[in-house]
């Protein structure tokens, strides 16, 4: 086995290069990379069972488990059962001998306009609060994809979720975004089948409208979530260059300027906070948490002046969304400058899930050096 490959010994790495190859489809994988289609050994993905070339994913995966040097080039190790076989089958993967050309195939048009269709008639069900199966519709694709998984699909879905993302629009609960997907045909096909979608438009513009009061809540225990792994907005990085397709509406954007959800939102992490300090055993300072926006105008880059145990500010800007946890916000110029200014101190608390079951993650420190911010939108996205 060569020296390079003796060192790769991450599962988790094997699995991002799988990911990564569904997502983007076998063509656009193998052509990103410089590897050519296998001609014997195939690895088999173990949350979809589709079929990867076995070199290809091995190469990509040293560069998953040390981004500092990057994939591997063909050229520089050899594949085959002598080297790339075993290792697969020491890290648990199952590798299958198989003179096939179509391992991995590429989602048709058909089946792509099959599947989007099927995910935004979800999406307009969620929106308007129908009740619908996902089961259900999963093994009704399934009849119309022959040669598809339940893996296959769920992982497709989660790419029409990133596609929507990037379209402005809210994604089904349940299907976080990859980022990694076959960008051209996918966003081609969301884009126009969403675009002449009326009940989506209608549905899609009244949640985000619609109007939220106070969550009654008073058990903060289980509020604090993690953060979206900062990979998440920079996995792609050596991709050319793709600009954000043109929408009609962004109702994400919508969506932030909603002032009931903002305040309902402000006035959750006001208890929250209050509650945090009392836990921490300084009550004192939990009565001097200072809902700021609204005592002092909304201007001076955060929401509310809290405290850490020692005394010391802590300074929190608040962004809600009914949406998931890797729903885009917005941030204006002025909170990114003060974030910048006060890294120490400044936290930006995100709000995610707030109609159905409140959840807050926290982001310390500058915003941009956790997640993707544009320059012009001041749009910040996880991926």
């Amino acid at each position: 086995m060569s020296r390079f490959l003796s060192r790769l010994s991450r599962p988790a790495a094997i699995q991002d290069a799988l990911d990564e190859f569904v997502g983007l489809g076998r063509a656009d994988f193998l052509q990103k990379y410089g590897f050519k289609p296998a001609r014997d050994y195939f690895v088999i993905d173990p949350r979809t069972g589709i079929e990867a070339d076995s070199k290809a994913i091995v190469g990509v995966a040293f560069g998953y488990q040390f981004p500092e040097q990057g994939a591997l080039k063909p050229e520089e190790f050899s594949g085959g059962d002598a080297t790339v076989v075993p290792l697969l089958q020491s890290l648990g993967f199952k590798v299958i001998h198989k003179s096939s050309a179509s391992a991995g195939e590429d989602w048709t048009r058909r089946e792509v306009e099959l599947i989007v269709a099927d995910y935004l008639d979800m999406l307009t069900r969620e929106l308007t609060g129908q009740r619908y199966n996902k089961t259900a519709h999963r093994k009704r694709l399934l009849e119309h994809l022959p040669g598809r998984s339940n893996g296959s699909i769920e992982f497709k879905h989660a790419n029409i979720s990133a596609v929507l993302v990037e379209l402005g629009f809210p994604y089904l609960r349940g299907y976080k975004p990859r980022v990694n997907f076959q960008r051209r045909l996918l966003t081609e096909i969301v884009s126009e089948q969403a675009g002449r979608y009326k009940e989506l438009d209608r549905a899609a513009l009244s949640a985000v409208e619609m109007p939220v009061v106070p969550a009654e809540f008073e058990d903060f225990r289980k509020v604090k979530a993690p953060a979206p792994p900062a990979r998440m907005a920079a996995r792609d990085e050596d991709a050319a260059y793709v600009a954000r397709p043109p929408i009609k509406r962004d109702y994400l954007e919508r969506e932030s300027q909603n002032r009931s959800l903002g305040l309902a939102g402000e006035e959750f992490a006001l208890r929250f906070e209050r509650w945090r300090l009392i836990e921490l055993g300084v009550g004192q300072l939990a009565e001097k948490v200072e809902h700021v926006s609204q005592t002092q105008g909304d201007g001076l880059g955060y929401d509310i002046r809290s405290f850490e145990t020692d005394g010391s500010e802590r300074f929190i800007e608040v962004k809600t969304t009914s949406f998931g946890e890797r729903t885009p916000f917005f941030v204006s110029a002025n909170e990114v400058r003060f974030a910048r200014s006060r890294p120490e101190e400044f936290r930006l608390y995100r709000l995610f899930d707030f109609r159905q079951a409140p959840r807050l993650f926290e982001l310390a420190g500058p915003i941009e050096s956790h997640c993707a911010l544009d320059p012009t939108t001041y749009r910040a996205s996880f991926g």
